[in-house]
């Protein structure tokens, strides 16, 4: 399968961005290239992009897409949480801007082998590396009802996360489910019948909850986004999309942890606290996709922007 993914709003994270042509540039989840050529077509031929994505598939489809580009962009297949290693070993000791493009990618979502998808039935994976080792069968077979609980409520944010946790405890006593299907049909016992003739699909949220754990999604983006505005120059842009509340709130409440000055009591007579602000906001609400993008491309449905600068 041909690794096609829509980019969401292009434009306003090429114009953000605030490109240089003969700037340095991080895309951190370069998906299917779509905003790293973007880059690249507005940087000169001292300007250069780095792209890492943690997806082999990614990477292999980047390579021939960006080839045309040269060693003015360097693809590296890591996790966005090892960024400055990352930098470190190419040399770099700034960029000018970074991006993050978070969540599932249109490829990963419509390729049935991944399991991301509720909607083909395959195995259940969820794994944006392959070369990791816990599946979504592993957490849906082996973590304690309880745990899976938590997880599909806090991640999922699920009103009835303790009974499609309950209904799969019982279950997997008579066998483990193996597959996509196994899972949306006891998501589909579990969730009860009025709830499920209105919104969206009734394993929705349950899918999105086995995914952020099992990708460990929402446990290294607040320090990921720390160590990115770290990585920029003065005056250097980060730009982060999110498609879900529970990133977005994470991403905004980073940004605002960043942009605190000093947080001493008024009467200190010094500043004990040693802070200091790192970040501006620039986008005091985030920024939406236009009512024609989304026409276009419902992924876009959901999608925020949030903008930083480095101080």
């Amino acid at each position: 399968m041909e690794y096609v993914h829509v980019p969401v709003m292009l434009d306003e994270v090429v114009e953000n961005l605030n490109l240089k042509p003969d700037g340095v540039y991080v895309d951190c989840t370069l998906g299917g290239g779509g905003h790293g050529l973007a880059i690249l077509e507005k940087l000169g031929p001292d300007g250069c992009l780095v792209a890492v994505d943690r997806d082999p598939a990614a990477i292999a489809a980047a390579r021939e897409k960006l080839a045309a580009y040269g060693d003015r962009v360097t693809l590296v297949q890591r996790n966005f949480s090892q960024l400055p290693d990352v930098l470190r070993q190419l040399g770099i000791e700034e960029a000018d801007g970074i991006l993050f493009d978070l969540g599932v990618s249109s490829y990963q979502l419509e390729e049935p082998a991944r399991g991301f998808s509720y909607q083909y039935d395959a195995p259940l994976d969820m794994r944006m590396d392959p070369g990791q080792s816990v599946t979504a069968r592993n957490l849906v077979n082996e973590l304690p009802v309880a745990e899976l609980a938590r997880i599909i409520r806090e991640y999922g944010e699920e009103r009835w996360a303790g009974r499609i946790a309950a209904f799969i405890g019982s279950e997997r006593e008579r066998r483990p489910l193996e597959t996509t299907g196994d899972l949306v049909a006891v998501v589909k016992k579990a969730v009860p019948a009025g709830a499920r003739r209105t919104g969206p699909h009734p394993a929705r949220r349950t899918f999105q909850a086995l995914r952020i754990a099992v990708n460990r999604e929402l446990e290294i983006l607040s320090r990921s986004i720390g160590d990115a505005v770290g990585l920029l120059r003065p005056q250097g842009r980060i730009c982060v999309l999110t498609y879900h509340s529970l990133e977005d709130r994470m991403v905004k409440e980073e940004f605002r942890r960043l942009a605190l000055p000093c947080i001493c009591p008024h009467d200190f007579p010094v500043c004990a606290c040693g802070r200091k602000r790192e970040l501006k906001i620039v986008t005091g609400k985030p920024l939406l996709p236009s009512a024609a993008e989304v026409a276009k491309n419902s992924r876009a449905r959901s999608a925020k922007l949030r903008v930083g600068e480095k101080l």
